[in-house]
């Protein structure tokens, strides 16, 4: 999340990662590139014709593990086929604006295609109760910051994946808090 504030407009807008990261594209590229070979194979062993240039898949029988390796090679070329559809659509991409001009806030979010693929929560800054900090350690960790506003779900401000940088987080949080005339929870 970076923020973008000037002097001149009380606007702070900041941006979400979503899909679009190196880890996505870099599994992404893996998953097709082992799935291409394992469909290939299955095709050099039923064709009986070598498609991959480092291997002699002509050699297998076709039943029963040319078959397996179509099964797999099919399961992960779909699921490659999600991972980049994920990223073209920009999964959880979006942004987060506060302005005091027209005293909103606009959460906004895309989603999967479809008529529900626009992701937009708008609240007035009047209804923000606090800017919530949530840190958790350990195997799986999450630190995350939460806009609480009266009558709705804490609704949060940062991308998921990869946990950010505590001093980050605390200069988000605490930035954001100050921005809004809000307290600050969870520290």
């Amino acid at each position: 999340m970076t923020a973008q504030t000037t002097t001149d407009t009380p606007v702070l807008r900041s941006q979400v990662l979503g899909s679009r990261r190196l880890s996505n594209y870099w599994w992404a590229s893996i998953v097709s590139i082992g799935a291409t070979g394992f469909f290939l194979a299955a095709l050099s062993s039923y064709t009986k014709v070598n498609l991959l240039p480092f291997a002699n898949p002509t050699q297998l029988v076709f039943i029963p593990q040319g078959v397996a390796m179509g099964f797999y090679g099919a399961a992960g070329i779909l699921l490659a086929l999600y991972l980049w559809l994920t990223i073209a659509w920009d999964l959880g991409g979006g942004y987060n604006e506060f302005n005091k001009e027209t005293g909103e806030i606009t959460i906004f979010r895309w989603g999967f295609p479809g008529k529900n693929r626009k992701i937009e929560l708008k609240s007035k800054i009047a209804d923000v109760q606090a800017v919530k900090v949530t840190l958790r350690e350990g195997i799986n960790p999450r630190r995350s910051l939460y806009l609480k506003i009266k009558g709705m779900r804490d609704i949060p401000l940062t991308r998921v994946g990869q946990p950010i940088a505590l001093s980050a987080l605390e200069n988000q949080a605490a930035e954001l808090a100050r921005f809004l005339g809000v307290p600050l929870e969870g520290f």
